[in-house]
């Protein structure tokens, strides 16, 4: 039960250190809407989006004023349309611009699910759908895409990953008038999650129920400000403050998440209590880790600090609630956190330390714009890489790379609001043609095989 303390204490982290419910989202499954065309599986799917999600923005918005806690994003994910346009999938399109049509009519800021799992495997279809995904996303405002190529159990399709790196580069080019906005809208993962309610790479997993309402809530300035009152603490009582604010940001969460639920008709998913950074200043996970004692995010030792920030924010989360899941952890976008854009502006952080961090956060490779010139077999190759730690670690790991049209480095790329800006960072360059070309799978590892 919450005490005068308790809430003076909550009103306290909502207005002076970034407190907010960073979105609402609400989960669909569409395969009630296969229908014997495109067209007419498009036009289902545009009237049973209408109809789930007409109240969420609304509902979102009188929770908000209620309860007195900001809520930035207002978003829905749904069923793998590649699982839903198997028998005409080259007319994808079409169900993407109806997905896109309904958020834009419900006010819906992002919409989730432009996706395909091909971990395993690439059937006819899905190799069709993905080459449709360039198109997709650039003819679209709100639409998100993500792929699955790899997991621990299955291993790394490796013939996926060499598709992704040139719909990753067309994507770009797509959107070459836009710093290759197309990119910030598709994320290629290993072992990705059916509840996450992140862009861009949420979707409804096919093995949750029909409409559910999944929260993430977010609090990088929260856990900053916190730290400033032990500075000379050691890390095990510095450990111990992160788990109690995690648990406390997970509370307002879970709070949140149940009550839109209820008023939406819906199941309460999870609470996904990542720290997601912004690039406002004082919302910085790189500023946390520089709390800690790193004179800038990057020098050596950042991440063991990321390790003890990612573990002491899950285990402070799931003593909060039984129903944690998502991602939860650190995230580490570079465009939107303005520690990671100051670092990596300065030359300090590089895409070889970034990839070390993902090692021990929530996910990977984010938001990284790189030179416009990047072969398509290097960013199947950055893709192959991050892939394999999530496959060895048994984690989610993704990339989210940007190869911005006619910049080099040193350029910056800009996309405004949450997504943010950030300088283009070198790659190496060496080529990885010969082994991106030569295929396959790479097997799933021996300590996969558990029954």
């Amino acid at each position: 039960m919450f005490n005068k303390f308790d809430v003076l204490e909550t009103i306290d982290m909502i207005e002076k250190e970034h407190l907010d419910i960073r979105t609402v989202t609400m989960g669909l499954s569409l395969f009630s809407c296969i229908r014997e065309t495109a067209q007419k599986t498009a036009d289902a799917v545009y009237d049973l989006v209408m109809k789930k999600a007409e109240k969420l923005v609304p509902t979102a918005e009188a929770l908000s004023r209620e309860y007195g806690i900001p809520i930035v994003n207002k978003r829905v994910s749904v069923t793998p349309v590649s699982l839903l346009t198997a028998a005409f999938p080259a007319k994808s399109v079409l169900v993407g611009r109806a997905l896109d049509r309904a958020a834009g009519n419900l006010g819906i800021d992002f919409l989730g699910g432009y996706s395909a799992l091909v971990h395993k495997g690439t059937a006819d279809y899905e190799e069709t759908f993905l080459k449709t995904i360039p198109e997709t996303l650039a003819t679209t405002e709100r639409l998100c895409s993500s792929v699955n190529v790899g997991s621990t159990h299955s291993g790394i399709n490796m013939d996926a990953v060499r598709l992704m790196g040139q719909i990753v580069k067309e994507a770009a080019a797509r959107t070459a008038e836009k710093d290759g906005l197309g990119c910030a809208k598709l994320v290629i993962f290993c072992n990705a999650v059916e509840d996450n309610p992140f862009m861009a790479g949420a979707f409804h997993g096919a093995g949750e129920a029909d409409t559910v309402v999944n929260v993430g809530v977010s609090g990088p300035g929260v856990v900053h400000h916190a730290l400033k009152f032990v500075p000379d603490a050691d890390l095990t009582d510095a450990a111990e403050l992160i788990k109690r604010t995690a648990f406390k940001i997970t509370r307002a969460g879970q709070l949140v998440a149940k009550e839109a639920a209820h008023r939406l008709g819906a199941r309460f998913g999870i609470v996904d209590l990542s720290l997601a950074p912004t690039p406002a200043r004082g919302d910085s996970v790189a500023h946390i880790l520089e709390e800690l004692g790193l004179e800038v995010v990057g020098c050596h030792g950042t991440t063991a600090a990321l390790a003890m920030l990612n573990d002491a924010v899950k285990k402070g989360g799931l003593m909060a609630s039984s129903r944690v899941g998502g991602l939860s952890g650190a995230f580490i976008p570079v465009s939107e956190d303005i520690g990671m854009i100051e670092s990596a502006t300065s030359g300090n952080i590089s895409i070889d330390k970034l990839e070390a961090m993902t090692c021990v956060c929530s996910v990977g490779l984010d938001m990284i714009a790189i030179p416009g010139d990047t072969p398509a077999s290097t960013i199947s190759a950055i893709i192959a890489d991050e892939a394999a730690i999530g496959m060895i670690n048994s984690k989610t790991t993704a990339v989210r790379v940007i190869p911005a049209p006619g910049k080099k480095v040193g350029d910056r790329v800009s996309f405004g609001g949450l997504l943010g800006e950030a300088p283009v960072m070198p790659v190496h360059g060496g080529s990885s043609e010969k082994l991106i070309a030569r295929g396959g799978l790479i097997p799933a590892p021996v300590h996969s095989f558990k029954n």
